[in-house]
């Protein structure tokens, strides 16, 4: 017979009350990283109370960056810190959303599954989320599941009645609740205020659910008489009232969290013995680097998600952000980005305003708006030699950049920005061609190409549906061994790690198509991509006879070969990608192209100064 303490997974309920962008996200990757250290094995699961089936059709300027999974998950960029703070891929399945259990529900129904009953709310939607949950859950040890939005949301009120429903089937000692909520200091009185937080757990209590632990986000460390208040209104000890002010890194927060012994106090609600001595000493070495570098380096970032009205906005490029500060502390170096809108750019001004950086990095987007600006920069760090490091819509532009000014084609261009040019070096595939414009010519096709992935997309754009329709999820590349980028996945052991993701993906039904035509022995990375235009083969050869290097590219089943890396071997660094590497980065595992691309800057700064 089990007892009490062998039942897994356990569930830690993270809840934000006050404000959204609080930091659950931030909180339960924490809570996780904690855990893991203490020997226990934890996934995370995110709860988005919006009807949107993913976050993949939402503009970035609303709701910041879209993450994209192995399996081709797109979803919200809380899951980018769980991958990051846990050291694991995780799954779409690690992602709820309110639209995915209704149309999960409304199917089952049209199918009859429910043999005549009145489909209701309660139990079919709850049931429904708690499948999701302990489906996601499996095989851990504990599972963290953070609720989206905001206490006292409409939207949420669902996804607690479930937990809540989880709680009794296993038992309150098995499942923990922990509260974020905010405390403002207004600036005309100077004082912290814990009223808002009194609210959010008045507004929780409602759902039946009282806060084990208390998170108080603060611009500053939460004192004693403040602690003292929010124990007499929350009825819990005060050693569960936990600070989390602001911090300068984001990498902090674990140790923030441990220094209150957050960990060891989840474990014994838990009734959890200590597997192992946590080993902090390579974090907090990154995180100290981090926060006290050697160097600084400026880096352009020249985008087109980077404001939003009268602010700036970051959220839609964090992953390429915090990309860029693991590369920073593998290199002992401060990272300085400025965010900077190629709209701002053209050929006139371009050296003014870039002359002074160290790096210049042209990220993801869609679109046309911003475009000639990015080519002009992209140019600038060509001829200048400044390290250039392009991701995705990065590669795209560059090849249109030297496509016009190197190799001759002066009205080259993506097919997405004009799709009347003489010269798409830029095109959409068939693949993708046959998914956004789904005649039966163009779907037969793709599939007898690459059935795996079409026939679902496919069919499930028949209405010309645009969510999910992307080339998505982890690729494998085949690497030129001697290039730049070969070098510098090899020095950081991807090559001999990416070994074990592929065979997972070859192992799970359907996803074995993202490994393509396999050679024995050949260098491979796995990298994850989200777009739909590509490098058009029609044009590689006179690329590469003007001196562009494509140095890693994925072959599909059928033979064709997809662009995956360039580069410029007599550029000091000059790289981009169609991928996404910043998905991969972590802290103690940054991506190589932005290691590479860090060290290039700190190498030109230094030769600047002599």
């Amino acid at each position: 017979m089990r007892t009490r303490e062998q039942t897994f997974p356990k569930y830690i309920v993270v809840a934000g009350g006050v404000i959204s962008g609080v930091g659950k996200g931030l909180a339960t990757s924490s809570i996780g990283r904690i855990l893991q250290e203490f020997g226990y094995s934890c996934t995370a699961v995110k709860i988005d109370p919006y009807l949107n089936y993913d976050a993949g059709t939402m503009r970035p300027t609303e709701h910041g960056e879209v993450w994209v999974t192995d399996d081709g998950g797109e979803i919200d960029q809380d899951l980018g810190n769980y991958e990051r703070f846990l050291g694991k891929e995780l799954s779409r399945r690690n992602n709820l959303t309110t639209g995915q259990i209704y149309k999960a529900v409304i199917e089952k129904e049209r199918q009859g599954e429910y043999l005549g009953q009145t489909v209701q709310p309660i139990p079919h939607i709850t049931n429904e989320i708690k499948r999701r949950v302990t489906e996601a859950s499996a095989g851990h040890d504990i599972a963290l599941v953070e609720v989206g939005g905001t206490i006292g949301d409409y939207e949420n009120t669902p996804f607690f009645f479930a937990l809540k429903s989880l709680e009794r089937e296993i038992g309150k000692q098995n499942i923990v609740y922990v509260l974020v909520t905010y405390l403002p200091v207004p600036t005309h009185i100077q004082e912290m205020k814990t009223k808002p937080t009194q609210h959010s757990i008045k507004l929780l209590s409602e759902q039946g659910i009282f806060p084990d632990f208390i998170l108080c986000r603060s611009k500053s460390p939460v004192d004693e008489v403040r602690k003292r208040k929010i124990e007499t209104y929350a009825n819990i000890d005060m050693d569960h009232i936990i600070s989390a002010p602001d911090v300068e890194s984001v990498y902090s927060i674990p140790l923030n969290f441990e220094k209150e012994n957050i960990g060891r106090k989840i474990l014994a609600m838990f009734d959890l013995p200590e597997r192992r001595e946590p080993d902090w000493a390579n974090y907090s070495t990154l995180v100290k680097r981090i926060l006290n570098p050697r160097e600084t380096v400026r880096i352009a970032m020249v985008g087109k998600y980077v404001t939003s009205g009268d602010f700036s906005l970051t959220d839609a490029y964090v992953s390429v952000n915090q990309a860029l500060e693991h590369a920073g502390a593998a290199n002992d170096t401060k990272v300085q980005i400025d965010w900077v809108s190629g709209a701002d750019f053209n050929d006139s001004n371009v050296s003014d305003e870039l002359r002074g950086y160290d790096g210049i990095l042209v990220p993801g987007a869609f679109g046309s708006s911003g475009a000639e600006g990015m080519i002009a920069a992209i140019r600038f760090a060509r001829e200048s030699g400044i390290p250039y490091l392009g991701l995705c819509y990065g590669l795209q532009m560059a090849v249109v950049e030297y496509a016009r000014n190197v190799c001759g084609l002066a009205r080259a261009n993506s097919r997405e920005i004009d799709p009347n040019t003489p010269h798409p070096v830029i095109d959409i595939m068939d693949l993708q061609r046959a998914v956004i414009e789904p005649t039966v010519w163009q779907a037969w096709r793709a599939i007898s190409q690459q059935i795996d992935i079409v026939a679902d997309n496919w069919l499930n754009s028949r209405q010309h549906q645009i969510g999910g329709s992307m080339r998505l999820g982890a690729y494998a590349a085949r690497l030129i061994e001697g290039s730049l980028v070969f070098r510098l996945y090899q020095e950081s052991g991807r090559l001999e790690s990416d070994r074990s993701r592929m065979d997972r993906l070859r192992m799970q039904p359907g996803q074995a198509f993202r490994l393509g035509r396999e050679k024995p022995g050949a260098p491979v990375v796995l990298e994850r991509h989200r777009h739909r235009y590509e490098v058009s083969p029609a044009y590689v050869e006179r690329l590469e006879r003007g001196g562009l290097v494509f140095s890693g590219y994925h072959e599909q089943a059928d033979g064709n070969r997809l662009m995956e890396f360039l580069e410029l071997p007599e550029h000091p660094y000059f790289v981009a990608t169609q991928a996404h590497p910043e998905f991969r980065s972590r802290l103690e595992e940054p991506a190589p192209l932005f290691v590479g691309f860090v060290r290039a800057a700190l190498e030109r700064k230094h030769s600047a100064e002599k």
